[in-house]
């Protein structure tokens, strides 16, 4: 039987969770949560996403994610597929370690993304030592939402929720904590999802920004190549000197994140490369934009008001 398809919307926001094979510990230290934390964050960074809250349990993961409009199982599959390599060399085992693909939830209303952000943080009530005392348990961005713990990897975006409450400063804490034990008086999470059509789905949100990540491969190669010099036009395309390597890093970037196409699409369109080193063009490219005084950040940014 064909497994029922993915629900997704370019505007969504979502709850993931992603499991291990039940004899099989997703984290076996302290260390793998660590390392999970940094893929997030490199990944949310890489594809201009963001991220609410998560909590890391020994066997799963719960995350709520917000990818800005970029593909869900694109952005899952980068980060699941890292932390399989890591994990695999580390322990020195092959093959799967997910329990099947990961599920998704598309948030539909306030109330939902509300709710799920303090089911979320109140996992940790299930491992005895921190039950009660949920946000101090280190692997859960409870605690980062109260201030008691530093946000060591700068991952989480509070002033979504923040907004959502219409809390500031002052009062956050306050309101979020009373929120968190609230919630834990109704586990059933699916009693706050609304009924909307694909079109109103997550317009709720002001001042939410959402990019469009459909800019053709034609309009990429050409825009970048007016922006960067006539030469570029014909390097991006076709193999290139060494010195040309940026232009054609930077396109390769600019059609994964912003075009939404896969490495083989990519290589259909910059030419004399491989899968695998697409892969480490596009890394490149992530770099070069990380340069925010480089003529590579500001016109990753003047395509990013293009798309929109």
């Amino acid at each position: 039987m064909p497994r029922k398809a993915r629900q997704k919307h370019e505007a969504a926001i979502y709850h993931i969770i992603s499991r291990s094979f039940s004899e099989v510990l997703l984290f076996r230290e302290d260390q793998d949560k660590e390392y999970y934390l940094m893929l997030l964050k490199r990944y949310a960074g890489k594809y201009h996403s963001s991220v609410y809250a998560y909590c890391l349990m020994d066997n799963h993961v719960h995350i709520h994610l917000d990818p800005k409009g970029y593909d869900i199982s694109k952005f899952m599959h980068s980060l699941n597929t890292a932390y399989v390599r890591y994990y695999n060399i580390k322990y020195e085992r092959h093959g799967h370690l997910f329990q099947g693909r990961f599920q998704s939830r598309i948030l539909n209303s306030e109330r939902y993304n509300l709710a799920v952000s303090a089911y979320i943080h109140n996992n940790p009530k299930d491992i005895a030592e921190y039950k009660g005392r949920e946000e101090d348990y280190p692997y859960s961005s409870f605690g980062i939402y109260l201030n008691k713990r530093k946000d060591r990897y700068n991952l989480i975006d509070r002033s979504f929720i923040m907004g959502l409450l219409h809390a500031n400063r002052d009062n956050f804490r306050r309101k979020y904590y009373e929120l968190v034990k609230q919630q834990d008086q109704n586990n059933d999470i699916d009693d706050y999802s609304e009924h909307t059509t694909a079109e109103s789905e997550n317009e709720y949100i002001s001042g939410r920004s959402v990019i469009l990540r459909n800019i053709s491969p034609g309009e990429v190669i050409s825009y970048v190549s007016r922006r960067l010099g006539d030469s570029a036009n014909i390097n991006i395309a076709w193999k290139s000197k060494r010195k040309f390597i940026n232009y054609r890093a930077f396109c390769a970037y600019v059609l994964r994140v912003l075009g939404g196409l896969s490495y083989r699409e990519i290589c259909r369109n910059i030419k004399s490369i491989t899968i695998a080193s697409c892969s480490q063009l596009c890394d490149k490219g992530y770099e070069l934009i990380n340069d925010t005084e480089s003529i590579y950040s500001e016109v990753f940014h003047e395509l990013i008001g293009y798309a929109a």
